[in-house]
Parts: C-alpha cells; sequence; structure tokens
C-alpha cells in the first residue's frame, strides 16, 4: 500500500467541501434541488402505476415520465453551470412532452416539478459560469 503525498491546499476533501459551497451560494441551487425531488417523487408514483393491480396503457408518454425526469433532474442540480443548463432545457422538454401524453393519467403530477424547474432554469440562466 501507498501513500502519496498531497499538498494542504489540494485536498480531495478541501475541493469537494468548495464545490458544495459554492453549489449552495448558487441563487439557483434550492429551485433546482426542488425540482428533483419533486421529479423523483411524480417518477415513482409513475412507475407504481405501470406496475399496480390495474396497470396504466403502456404508452411513449407513460414511459418517458417513467424513466426521463428524475436523472435529468439530477443533472440539472449536480452538475456544473454550463450542463445544468443544457440538462434543465432538455428535463423541460421531456416534461413538457410527458404532461402533454398524459394529462389524463399522471401527467398532471409532473406540472409541479415543471413549474419548479423553470423557476430553477431561469435563474441557473441568469448566474455567471
Amino acid at each position: 500500500m501507498s501513500i502519496q503525498n498531497v499538498s494542504a491546499g489540494t485536498s480531495p476533501v478541501a475541493s469537494n467541501a468548495k464545490r458544495a459551497s459554492s453549489m449552495a451560494a448558487s441563487p439557483s441551487w434550492p429551485w433546482r434541488r426542488a425540482a428533483l425531488i419533486l421529479a423523483a417523487a411524480a417518477q415513482l408514483i409513475t412507475i407504481s402505476a405501470l406496475n399496480s393491480a390495474d396497470p396504466l396503457a403502456v404508452t411513449w408518454s407513460a414511459l418517458l415520465l417513467a424513466t426521463a425526469p428524475a436523472p435529468l433532474a439530477a443533472v440539472t442540480a449536480f452538475a456544473p453551470v454550463p450542463v445544468a443548463r443544457l440538462a434543465a432545457v432538455a428535463c423541460a422538454a421531456v416534461l413538457v412532452a410527458g404532461v402533454a401524453g398524459g394529462i389524463g393519467h399522471t401527467g398532471l403530477f409532473f406540472v409541479p416539478a415543471l413549474a419548479v424547474l423553470l423557476v430553477g432554469g431561469v435563474k441557473l440562466w441568469r448566474e455567471r459560469s
């Protein structure tokens, strides 16, 4: 087992703490985190509706809402700003398409996630990289 010498200013713990503090200082961070939580909750509802005793019809919108929103919202929440901007646009497009296709079933559960994501996305686009 070898131990490498690492200077005090470049420790992985210090760089992770610096990154976490910069994310927490971002005005869009609470909105992006809330969008992640809401998208994940609605995605779990959709998955359970697809696997229930009286399942939903397996349509493109149900499959889209069962697979894509939470991972895209996670990238939006935790990625660096340039990547998070692209992920926010992709996540909003997925949510709009899924809600439009599944408006009568589980699509309405994603409307709060979409609203919070749009606010967080607007705040994210106003931030500097």
